[in-house]
């Protein structure tokens, strides 16, 4: 409720310290997983490396900005391979993607990102929008275990610039999603930018519940639930660390955690059944 969130902006730092901390004591609830792992896929532009740059600078205590951003929609993405990031000392794995365009030819081929999703792609595979991964590469895994898998799919989304986004774009992400829930895996959606949607928002980013007209855009345009989609804020033009930005997306992180490791014991269990 509204109330509830704005009894947790009031509690920004001590939350803050609480949340990191049980994140960094997580112990994952499978056999033989490592670590969850986390691919994070949208539209060039959309914030996916921002994200990863900003969970790596909650942790890991100074500003990370080695994982290169796109500024906008209409630029083409700066990610071009299979990229892995550990966070920390804590037992997550995100796995950034080429951005998604309009067209065949470019941005990334929709049977790379499930393949990624099936765990047959190993890090640093280059990414090719006319000839996807097959069996005859030397980065296809052909025997994926539970921890080569992605636990959990995150879909990046622009709060400002949903309305801009191509129908075909939709419809790949679309696609995506469609693979993931028949195998199971937990999707959500990041919205990136809500700072931009108001000037309320961007003077005071705990202004988050008055955005709801935002999220359920979003829920109409890619079909997904309203509790499944997590507004945050990526670090852009902060040099500081910034506590109400930082207990966005850890609470946010929070979530994802929970589900994939949720998914991490159901099919952990279902192979020692087998």
């Amino acid at each position: 409720s509204k109330l509830m969130w704005i009894l947790k902006c009031y509690c920004f730092p001590l939350r803050h310290e609480t949340m990191v901390s049980t994140l960094k004591s997580f112990k994952i609830s499978g056999e033989n997983v490592r670590e969850l792992r986390f691919l994070l896929h949208g539209p060039v532009g959309a914030g996916k490396s921002s994200i990863i740059n900003t969970i790596k600078s909650i942790f890991e205590g100074h500003q990370f900005i080695n994982c290169l951003t796109a500024s906008d929609l209409t630029g083409e993405s700066f990610t071009t391979k299979y990229e892995k990031y550990n966070v920390g000392d804590v037992p997550f794995t995100f796995y950034d993607v080429m951005g998604l365009e309009k067209g065949q030819s470019k941005g990334v081929d929709t049977n790379d990102v499930i393949s990624a999703l099936k765990g047959h792609i190993s890090k640093d595979y280059t990414f090719k929008p006319l000839d996807p991964i097959d069996e005859a590469n030397r980065y296809y895994i052909p025997n994926p275990t539970l921890n080569d898998q992605i636990h959990c799919l995150v879909s990046v989304i622009p709060a400002d610039k949903i309305s801009m986004m191509d129908d075909e774009v939709i419809q790949k992400m679309k696609e995506i999603r469609a693979a993931a829930s028949k195998l199971g895996i937990p999707q959500v959606v990041f919205m990136t930018r809500v700072d931009k949607v108001c000037e309320m928002t961007e003077k005071d980013i705990t202004k988050l519940y008055q955005s709801r007209k935002i999220k359920e855009k979003c829920s109409n345009r890619l079909g997904v639930t309203m509790n499944c989609i997590f507004p945050v804020k990526n670090y852009s033009e902060e040099t500081k660390a910034n506590e109400k930005l930082n207990c966005l997306m850890l609470e946010a992180l929070t979530q994802i955690v929970h589900s994939a490791n949720d998914f991490v014991k159901k099919n952990s269990n279902q192979l020692k059944k087998e």
